[in-house]
């Protein structure tokens, strides 16, 4: 069974970005701009805005946080992300979800501009992203594609089944693999038979966050298993995979942590190079 290192990979096309980065300062004289809105004290969320920012700074990035308490008004994080997208000097935006459950999330992001939204979240881009129309795309699924190319799995005819169905992780994931010729079923909390639907999977995408949820007999021998998941129990961090029983069937498998996580910041930091790349055409 071979590891998907995400984490070597994730350092890698930092390195890249860090080159595209000087080479991008060196012609528009000011530093490629990410920013993050962070509202509450979520321990979660303060712990990836701070990875964040260390990866923003590792590749040459600037990046800006703004902090909101819990209880901020609606109106003003609105305001604040619209003067963000009329800020020349920001090339991408990102609000850090979860937001307080009294806030409406959807005009939040709204607020952001397609070409700025480095999440990949918004209508316009995940209707391109439909129509295989270049776009941004949501960070984790396309860090997943590009772990695959990395290791040079091939996706062209094989059976892809994804796990999970939101609109963060699993149907951005299930339209990439579709793009890239795979053909894919996408299984939910209402799927039948769903251990039988997962056993025939070439490629195996769990996005469920429930611990262990996906064990050795839902796995083909042989196929490739990514663990988009990610729970905590007694202070350890694990995912949706089983691993240690997974690992004997799969020929291919993502740790947690150290493979998927990592290549959700590098891709995060990928469509902010992109973004302002596109903005000096």
């Amino acid at each position: 069974m071979t590891t998907l290192d995400g984490k070597a990979v994730a350092a890698a096309i930092r390195l890249e970005l860090k080159s595209r980065a000087q080479a991008f300062e060196a012609r528009a004289g000011r530093k490629i701009g990410l920013a993050v809105v962070l509202v509450g004290d979520d321990p979660a969320s303060q712990v990836y805005v701070r990875n964040k920012a260390k990866a923003c700074e590792e590749t040459g990035i600037r990046s800006l946080t703004l902090t909101f308490p819990h209880n901020a008004p609606q109106g003003e994080i609105v305001r604040a992300v619209t003067s963000l997208a009329d800020d020349t000097t920001v090339d991408g935006i990102l609000v850090q979800l979860p937001l307080p459950d009294r806030l409406d999330a959807a005009a939040i992001l709204a607020a952001i501009p397609p070409q700025k939204d480095v999440d990949g979240f918004s209508a316009e881009n995940l209707g391109k992203l439909a129509r295989n129309e270049r776009a941004c795309v949501a960070c984790t699924p396309r860090g997943v594609m590009e772990l695959l190319s990395r290791y040079r799995i091939e996706t062209r005819g094989k059976h892809a089944v994804v796990i999970g169905r939101s609109n963060i992780v699993g149907r951005p994931m299930a339209l990439l693999l579709l793009n890239a010729d795979a053909t894919v079923t996408v299984c939910h909390s209402q799927t039948k038979n769903l251990r039988e639907e997962c056993a025939r999977a070439d490629i195996l995408v769990s996005a469920v966050g429930k611990p262990a949820f996906v064990t050795a007999d839902m796995v083909k021998e042989g196929a490739v298993v990514v663990d988009v998941g990610i729970s905590r129990i007694n202070g350890k961090l694990c995912g949706d995979v089983a691993y240690e029983e997974v690992s004997e069937r799969a020929a291919y498998l993502t740790p947690v942590p150290g493979g998927v996580g990592p290549m959700t910041i590098a891709m995060l930091l990928t469509n902010t190079v992109e973004a302002a790349e596109r903005g000096l055409k």
